[in-house]
């Protein structure tokens, strides 16, 4: 059967509203996740997700597990709408000929909605990067300074708070890379966002769509809301752990900040194959159970908005007749 035309005015809308409610729910995980994923050996601050936000908040007060949120919630709607509007546009454009779609035509679409949501997607990952990884460096190079003013003073004299490091904004942050680097400052690990979300949409959109065909009651119907929420974090969870190595390797080059001692990075294959070498093969893996908790329900909650068409009542509503 032919997939459903679809309203894309309708379609962005639910995107947008699932990625604010989504963002707002778990952007602390993922403030972990790239606090994890950024530190190397030998300057390791937190030992798990649970650490990290513990120290966080005792360090930058609660709405630090915040910082950069205001970059997601802003380029989230976007980012999401077109993400889900084009693996629908895919999807329908190849299921023209009236054939249910093949496993391989679900993965196209995919591929497709991937490659599309980038042009959102690598900006908004760059400059929240900045803001995510700022606590952990300004945190790193303070507990240095004291380290350092201990061993010299022998540690008979307590040590001086260590002066306040100035946190970079959003806007400066724009601002400051399109004059030293121009709108190239701003898609600065384009390739990384590629070769992860593209994978990820691949992985993503067929299984979901293959789980939550499981549980529709008849041909035609939708899946009730909880089929399609639980499919959402299912096939969320599974593609974002499948490709964790390149979120890892997409946020340590975007990284603009580097802490003491710690790699730079020429490219993806410099940066995959230093991690390989110093930091062995599980460097990959972290923050990948982050990285799960995050994808999990951000695309179940999507998935509910995006299933139960509350753009298409709101838009009835507003194209109703007046009395």
């Amino acid at each position: 059967m032919a997939e459903k035309q679809i309203s894309l005015p309708a379609k962005l809308i639910n995107g947008g509203i699932a990625g604010l409610i989504g963002v707002t729910c778990v952007f602390p995980i993922d403030l972990a996740k790239t606090r994890l994923q950024n530190q190397q050996n030998g300057q390791r601050m937190y030992t798990s997700m649970s650490d990290c936000l513990i120290k966080t908040i005792r360090s930058e007060g609660y709405f630090g597990m915040y910082r950069g949120a205001a970059v997601n919630l802003t380029l989230v709607t976007p980012e999401k709408a077109i993400k889900l509007a084009a693996n629908d546009f895919f999807r329908y454009q190849l299921s023209k000929d009236g054939q249910r779609l093949t496993l391989l035509k679900e993965m196209l679409a995919g591929c497709g909605a991937g490659t599309c949501q980038v042009i959102v997607t690598t900006p908004m990952e760059m400059l929240k990067i900045q803001l995510q990884d700022a606590g952990r460096i300004a945190a790193q190079k303070k507990i240095l300074a004291a380290q350092a003013q201990l061993s010299t003073q022998g540690g008979a004299q307590p040590s001086v708070e260590a002066p306040a490091v100035p946190r970079p904004t959003a806007t400066q942050l724009t601002r400051d890379l399109l004059r030293s680097r121009g709108i190239a400052g701003l898609y600065k690990g384009l390739g990384a966002t590629l070769l992860r979300d593209v994978p990820f949409s691949i992985v993503y959109f067929p299984l979901f769509a293959n789980l939550n065909q499981l549980g529709q009651p008849a041909s035609g119907e939708k899946s009730p809301f909880y089929v399609s929420f639980l499919a959402g974090c299912v096939a969320g969870s599974m593609a974002a752990v499948a490709v964790n190595p390149c979120d890892v390797v997409k946020t340590r080059l975007q990284s603009l900040q580097r802490g003491v001692n710690e790699d730079t990075y020429s490219g993806f294959l410099d940066c995959a194959r230093k991690i390989l070498r110093n930091e062995g093969p599980s460097a990959f893996l972290k923050g990948a159970y982050c990285r799960a908790l995050v994808i999990a329900p951000l695309f179940g909650i999507a998935q509910v908005v995006y299933f139960l068409g509350i753009a298409e009542t709101l838009l009835g509503l507003l194209q109703q007749p007046q009395p």
